[in-house]
């Protein structure tokens, strides 16, 4: 079954970090990449740019309208996702923990809808 893991974490805490924190987070995540494509739980991970980077695209009454940023203000971004395939809901836990940034925000496991 597949599983979207989002990664929500607090864009200050990130910015709060050295340069060489940054660096060895990239370098743990992208390892926690390759493990993941390795044990065939990976099927694509992207990182987000900024909230800041974001538009909010609404139709209403057949009329479309475009915001910069979020719809809302939170503490919490989602900073990025790991599409994985796990065998049940307890695997994609255990996948999830192993993110690296779940040591510093949220990772949320939500099942991917299947139709027909």
């Amino acid at each position: 079954m597949k599983y979207l893991c989002q990664v929500w974490m607090d864009g200050s805490i990130f910015s709060s970090m050295s340069d060489e924190e940054q660096k060895k987070l990239d370098r743990d995540s992208l390892a926690y990449d390759r493990d993941l494509a390795d044990s065939g739980h990976m099927i694509v991970a992207e990182a987000l740019q900024s909230p800041q980077s974001a538009v909010t695209v609404r139709v209403r009454g057949g009329e479309m309208s475009v915001t910069d940023g979020p719809f809302i203000e939170t503490k919490e971004a989602l900073g990025g996702f790991i599409l994985i395939e796990a065998k049940d809901l307890n695997d994609a836990i255990r996948v999830a923990a192993g993110i690296p940034l779940a040591k510093l925000g949220a990772i949320e496991v939500r099942p991917i809808h299947e139709f027909g």
